[in-house]
């Protein structure tokens, strides 16, 4: 979740110079209580979707080696007979 949050605060900072000279300029505070939420909330949505991912792949991997020891065991059984 942490790195969510980070990867949204560096999204949202990449254009912060604009956004706070246009905060200056007249106060717009969706600069804060709009971007930075969103940002926020993005990070975290996209770091929840990548673990969903790896760990998904993850149980694929542990699967195919599993099976893999498995069918070798089985096969060094049936030559030691």
């Amino acid at each position: 979740m942490a790195l969510g949050w980070g990867a949204g605060l560096a999204v949202w900072s990449v254009g912060l110079r604009g956004r706070w000279w246009r905060f200056e300029q007249s106060p717009d505070w969706s600069v804060l209580y709009a971007e930075l939420p969103l940002a926020l909330l993005g990070g975290t949505a996209g770091g929840l979707a990548l673990w969903a991912v790896l760990s998904r792949l993850g149980v694929r991997v542990r699967r195919r080696l599993k099976s893999r020891t498995e069918s070798r065991a089985e096969s060094r059984l049936k030559a030691s007979r």
